[in-house]
């Protein structure tokens, strides 16, 4: 078994790329999903979900480079074009919604995508003794779960 520069497994880091990079891909067009729901918001919660919009994609925009960083540091190179990332997404890339609740609702189903994949990541990770990615994610999930509920709670769901 051959290690990388910080000791793990190169075959399980290469296969944790793999999946980060797919992370990213799916981060990046959520970020750009968000993005124009911003820009685009109307209606009565004009004030108030153009905010939250702005705070979610601020959010976004770090962890988006936490995990280009996590590709590099496990010695990998971080995918970089959008068209590898709406090749790989599962979040898909929507336009012109002007509509705070469909944006909402847009945001809790690409939230439940992310975390899905995030808890593959974390199992992963786990089982290449990556305790970097294993905080990473664990990070991500608790605090998103916390998110997903409160966006459901304003959708009154």
């Amino acid at each position: 078994m051959s290690k990388n520069f910080i000791g793990l497994d190169t075959e399980k880091t290469q296969k944790l790329a793999g999946a980060l990079n797919d992370l990213l891909s799916n981060y990046q067009i959520f970020y750009m999903n968000v993005r124009g729901y911003h820009w685009n918001i109307k209606g009565d919660n004009f004030f108030e979900l153009h905010a939250k919009f702005e705070e979610l994609y601020d959010d976004l925009l770090l962890k988006i480079d936490e995990i280009a960083e996590r590709v590099l540091t496990l010695g990998h190179r971080p995918a970089h074009a959008y068209s590898t990332y709406i090749e790989k997404s599962e979040v898909p890339e929507r336009k012109d919604v002007a509509d705070g609740k469909d944006a909402v609702e847009n945001i809790v189903e690409s939230f439940a995508k992310l975390i899905g994949k995030q808890r593959e990541l974390l199992h992963l990770a786990g089982e290449a003794d990556d305790e970097g990615t294993v905080a990473l994610m664990s990070d991500y999930i608790s605090q998103q779960e916390k998110t997903v509920w409160m966006y459901r709670s304003y959708l009154g769901q």
